[in-house]
């Protein structure tokens, strides 16, 4: 099998653990989400957010030692940091769907509000997937993208007559 096939299974290794960790990463959003709801007076999308960040702890953990954990660990702060930004963005993507869902059109059953929750975290997710998989969980270099090895120069001059002493001689 050639390189491209080899790269396709990768891949389709990785969405499908990614989509492993985000699906248990949803349920554990819409739950929390639902109870915040159901057990205090904060806003629908303080609510959200609330539930959100409880998310992005779980995924960090489930992508870091489950989907990524043989991707690059040397640079922990800077693969943290980068987290978090990126689902910060996935956060505001994501509440923003129902912010606007919730204060710009009324929308505001608790059904509209799971729907435009979910569908919130699935346009989230397209981004947090090429985000975190492009700058968060770097990839180790493998024998396909690592750089070829440099020749190895010849320790005697080949098809010349001269000697040691000859090439050392200006």
């Amino acid at each position: 099998m050639g390189h491209g096939a080899s790269r396709l299974r990768r891949l389709v290794r990785e969405v499908a653990k990614f989509g492993a960790v985000g699906g248990v990463g949803v349920l554990v959003n819409l739950a929390v989400f639902n109870l915040v709801r159901h057990t205090t007076d904060l806003q629908v999308v303080r609510a959200s957010v609330i539930a959100t960040v409880v998310a992005i702890v779980f995924n960090y953990v489930g992508f870091r030692y489950f989907t990524y954990r043989d991707r690059d660990k040397s640079r922990r702060t800077r693969e943290m940091t980068l987290f978090l930004l990126f689902s910060a963005i996935g956060l505001v993507i994501e509440n923003g769907v129902l912010y606007t869902a919730t204060y710009g059109f009324g929308w505001d059953t608790p059904l509209q509000n799971n729907v435009f929750k979910f569908v919130g975290i699935g346009i989230a997710t397209l981004f947090r997937f090429w985000s975190y998989r492009s700058w968060v969980f770097r990839a180790l270099p493998t024998r396909e993208t690592a750089a070829p090895p440099s020749p190895v120069l010849p320790t005697e001059p080949t098809g010349s007559a001269k000697t040691k002493q000859q090439v050392a001689r200006p």
